[in-house]
């Protein structure tokens, strides 16, 4: 049996998972999770980034939109700091891609608020640019 991703969007699709849990080989598992973040936030923190990455100055260098994210990850995650192997320091990691839809959300939100403080011009990710060109 393959790994099956069933979304529980519906009773048809919940009665599909019960059977596949019931068809299941004894020793396998079942993991049941909130549903990981949507292509639109994942486009909205990467558009959201890049503006950061543009316009803000932190501690005297500017940042890649990957390190911003380090940096905005780990704050929601509230995530420790080790020394690194040869020096400097590392930040034990939390990838975006397994977050949930809400604390994606949460994540957009700090964005938001550190954008709102250091008055960071946001523009839309590219999916909502034609979006807006379409309906125009």
């Amino acid at each position: 049996m393959t790994v099956q991703t069933i979304p529980l969007n519906n009773p048809s699709a919940r009665g599909f998972a019960c059977r596949v849990i019931q068809t299941a080989p004894e020793g396998y598992v079942a993991i049941i999770r909130e549903r990981t973040r949507s292509l639109e936030q994942n486009a909205r923190m990467w558009a959201q980034l890049e503006d950061i990455s543009r316009q803000v100055d932190w501690y005297g260098q500017r940042l890649t939109k990957e390190e911003w994210k380090d940096v905005f990850s780990a704050a929601l995650k509230r995530q420790k700091v080790v020394p690194g192997l040869d020096g400097g320091f590392v930040v034990c990691g939390q990838r975006t891609s397994k977050m949930g839809k809400r604390e994606m959300s949460d994540l957009l939100e700090l964005m938001n608020a550190f954008c709102a403080e250091r008055g960071v011009k946001l523009s839309a990710p590219e999916w909502e640019r034609d979006q807006i060109e379409r309906a125009a």
